[in-house]
């Protein structure tokens, strides 16, 4: 098991475009987790050619051949904080992210089944780290909601983190992109720089505790 750095974050951009808002938002993140002192994973899916398909040989524990799959991964288990940003395309995550998630979070990096008992629920292998995810949006608040019931929300924070023991995740949604003025995309990226440096706090005050906890110098000093 690779062990976890403490300073360190994973930061996922998913967006075609290099003049998208979404860049300007993965840049702003980047640069405040830097400034807080977080050695950063920074990858632009896209810009780096990451291949979505998972393999067949990838359905089960087998390692990865592919050196990009095997790099996030390692950086997956180093990183305290995990973050993610891309646009809502059909109530979804670019096909490109969804297959990060298909081939990244897979057992036994993200989570693993107890080879004792197959037929208990999976184990979550990435507990204790901070799960953060930036979308952009182009419908209204009432129609997402209402209509559409946001299932980003779910799919982020239950079927993917709170699957894979990332119980302190949010998302941060920016909203309606498209009509937003100069004013609102520089408040949002403001926004952005703020929850991604609490974020880290978070993640790094948790590392902080598990340390004390396994040296027992939690809750009073050492025993």
């Amino acid at each position: 098991m690779v062990s976890r750095t403490p300073a360190a974050a994973s930061v996922i951009l998913a967006h075609p475009y290099g003049g998208s808002f979404n860049h300007a938002l993965f840049a702003e993140v980047c640069g405040a987790l830097r400034e807080a002192g977080a050695r950063v994973y920074a990858h632009d899916l896209y810009a780096e050619g990451f291949d979505p398909v998972m393999t067949a040989e990838e359905l089960g524990k087998k390692p990865s051949v592919d050196p990009l799959v095997l790099s996030y991964a390692r950086e997956l288990l180093e990183s305290s904080l995990l973050v993610f940003v891309h646009p809502n395309w059909w109530g979804q995550p670019p096909a490109i992210l969804k297959g990060y998630i298909d081939r990244v979070f897979r057992p036994p990096y993200a989570y693993d089944f107890d080879p004792e008992r197959p037929e208990k629920p999976a184990v979550g292998m990435l507990s204790g780290k901070v799960g953060l995810v930036f979308n952009t949006s182009n419908t209204e608040a009432q129609r997402e909601d209402g209509y559409f019931r946001d299932p980003l929300e779910w799919e982020w924070l239950r079927c993917v983190f709170g699957f894979c023991g990332v119980d302190n995740a949010r998302r941060v949604l920016f909203r309606v992109v498209s009509k937003s003025s100069p004013e609102e995309r520089a408040a949002w990226l403001a926004e952005a720089r703020f929850r991604a440096a609490a974020s880290l706090a978070e993640a790094l005050a948790a590392d902080r505790s598990t340390a004390g906890a396994a040296d027992g110098t939690v809750g009073g000093g050492a025993r």
